[in-house]
C-alpha cells in the first residue's frame, strides 16, 4: 500500500494515530458546566454540531459518553453510522462534552488534525467496510472497538493534512451548496403542478382559449355523485391472495399520483373469487382513489386512472372506485381530484384512531365540482397534460443532476486520500517521522503512567 501513496505519505493504523475511547474524566467538580450532545445533533453531512445542551458534570458522569475538544465521533450503531453520522467536538462548555454511548471517540494524537480524521471516517468506503464488521444482534448492530483501532488511514504531512482540510472544506461547502439549490426544485416542481391543476380547474387555464373562440363560460355547480357512479372495494381475504394469477386486486399501495403501480407488491386472486366478485371489476377510464393512511399526514386521497383493462383487475377494500358519466372526462376528473381543494374536503371528513385515517364514501360524493363543457375539458386536459409533460422533463434533469453532485463528495475525498487533491511539498516533514514522534510520546507517557502508579 506504501507503494501506492505519494512521496512523503504511509500508513498508520487509527489506534497509532488516536486515543480510541479515552477514559471519563475524574476528580473534577460535580457542579462543572459541560455540554451535552444527543445523537439527532450529530450532522449525517457536516462535522459540525446541529445544536448542543448545557448539563452539570454531575448529572452525566456516568451512562454517557465523554469527550473533549478537538475530538472526532463516530456513531457506531446501525443505521447511525451507515448515514454518516459523525463530527468534531468544537465550542465545548469547559472544555468536555458527552453524548450517547453510541459514539466512538477519537482523540488525535500530536501532530493530526482532527478533520482528516473526520474526512476519512466520512468516506463511503470506510463505512462499507465497518458495516462489514458489525457485531451484536439484528437492530442492534455495531462497529467493534477493534475494527476501529485496526483500520488503516493513509496517513499525509502535517503541512499537507491541513493543506487537505483547508481544500476540502472549500469544494465541499460548494457542493452542499449545490445539493441545497437542487433540493428545493422538487418542492418548486409540487407548487408548480398544484397551481396547473389549481388553473385548470378554475377556468384560469382557459380563459384565453373561450376569449380566442367567443365561448362564453359555463360552469354547472354539482356534486361528484352525480355524474360519476361510486363504488368501494370489496374485502378480500388475505389468505385467498396469490403470489400468481389472472386476476389481480388494486390494493392501497397500488395507488399512486396520476397512475397505477401494478408492480407494486402484486396479489392475485384465484378464479372462482374473480367470478363471485364482478361487481368490483375495473374497467378502462375507471379512477381509483386510495381512502386510508396515516391520520393527520394525509399521505392518502392518491387518484390514479386505468387506462387499459382487460377485465383483469379488481378492487379492494379501502379503495374507492369512480366510473364517469356522459358529463365529464375521465382525466378531467382525474387532475380534479388532485387540487388542494379537493383535498381539503376529502381530509375534512377524516376519523380513525391515532395512527390510521380513514375518509368514508361520503368524502368523495359529496365534494362539490364547478364543470366546464366538455368541450372544455378536453382543451384543459391537453393543457395540463403539456404542463405536466414540461415538469416531468425538468424533474428528469434534476434527478441526473442530483445523481452527479451527490457523487461528488466521495470523489473529492477518494482524491484527498489518494493525495490527489493538493500539491505535494518536499519541504513537509514526512508523515513517517511525524508517526514515530508519536509512538515515541506515546511512551514515554506510558513510563510517566507507570512511575505514577509505583508512587
Amino acid at each position: 500500500m506504501n507503494d501506492e501513496l505519494p512521496q512523503g505519505w504511509t500508513t498508520a493504523t487509527l489506534d497509532e494515530i488516536a486515543e480510541i475511547n479515552p477514559r471519563h474524566p475524574v476528580n473534577l467538580d460535580a457542579a462543572l458546566p459541560v455540554t451535552f450532545v444527543p445523537m439527532p445533533a450529530v450532522s449525517e453531512t457536516n462535522w459540525v454540531f446541529q445544536f448542543t445542551e448545557v448539563r452539570p458534570l454531575g448529572e452525566v458522569r456516568k451512562g454517557y459518553t465523554h469527550f473533549a475538544e478537538g475530538d472526532v465521533l463516530f456513531a457506531k450503531i446501525t443505521p447511525c453510522m451507515e448515514n454518516g453520522k459523525a463530527a468534531v467536538a468544537t465550542g465545548l462548555k469547559n472544555g468536555l462534552g458527552c453524548g450517547s454511548t453510541e459514539l466512538h471517540v477519537l482523540r488525535p494524537r500530536g501532530g493530526i488534525e482532527s478533520k482528516f480524521i473526520y474526512q476519512f471516517l466520512h468516506q463511503e468506503s470506510f463505512r462499507r467496510e465497518a458495516a462489514s464488521n458489525f457485531t451484536g444482534t439484528a437492530g442492534q448492530l455495531r462497529v467493534p472497538v477493534s475494527f476501529i483501532r485496526e483500520a488503516e488511514i493513509p496517513l499525509a504531512p502535517l503541512n499537507e493534512q491541513r493543506r487537505i482540510v483547508a481544500k476540502l472544506e472549500k469544494l465541499l461547502d460548494k457542493v452542499n451548496a449545490s445539493q441545497k439549490r437542487l433540493e428545493r426544485i422538487p418542492i418548486l416542481l409540487k407548487r408548480f403542478r398544484q397551481s396547473v391543476l389549481a388553473a385548470a380547474c378554475s377556468g384560469l387555464l382557459t380563459a384565453d382559449w373561450r376569449e380566442k373562440n367567443d365561448i362564453v363560460p359555463e360552469f354547472n355547480q354539482t356534486i361528484l355523485e352525480a355524474i360519476t357512479d361510486y363504488v368501494g372495494g370489496f374485502a378480500y381475504k388475505s389468505s385467498t391472495f396469490l403470489k400468481a394469477g389472472k386476476h389481480q386486486v388494486i390494493r392501497i399501495g397500488n395507488v399512486g399520483h396520476f397512475l397505477l403501480k401494478l408492480d407494486s407488491s402484486p396479489v392475485f386472486i384465484p378464479d372462482d373469487i374473480a367470478k363471485q366478485t364482478e361487481r368490483f371489476k375495473l374497467l378502462s377510464n375507471d379512477i381509483v382513489i386510495s381512502m386510508t393512511g396515516t391520520k393527520y399526514k394525509r399521505d392518502y386521497g392518491a387518484a390514479s386512472i386505468v387506462l387499459d383493462s382487460d377485465g383483469s383487475l379488481f378492487l379492494n377494500q379501502r379503495v374507492g372506485r369512480l366510473r364517469c358519466g356522459d358529463k365529464v372526462l375521465a382525466k378531467f376528473l382525474l387532475y380534479w381530484l388532485q387540487t388542494d381543494n379537493f383535498r381539503e374536503f376529502f381530509f375534512s371528513s377524516e376519523t380513525g384512531n391515532v395512527n390510521q385515517g380513514n375518509v368514508g364514501a361520503d368524502g368523495i360524493r359529496k365534494a362539490s365540482i364547478e364543470l366546464p363543457s366538455l368541450t372544455e375539458q378536453q382543451e384543459i386536459v391537453r393543457r395540463v397534460e403539456a404542463l405536466f409533460a414540461l415538469a416531468d422533463k425538468i424533474e428528469a434533469r434534476y434527478t441526473k443532476a442530483k445523481s452527479q453532485v451527490d457523487k461528488l463528495t466521495q470523489s473529492v475525498l477518494a482524491k484527498a486520500f489518494h493525495g490527489e487533491l493538493v500539491p505535494q511539498d518536499p519541504n513537509d516533514e514526512p508523515a513517517s517521522e511525524l508517526l514515530q514522534k508519536i509512538k515515541s510520546n506515546c511512551d514515554k507517557s506510558t513510563v510517566k503512567q507507570r512511575s505514577k502508579k509505583r508512587l
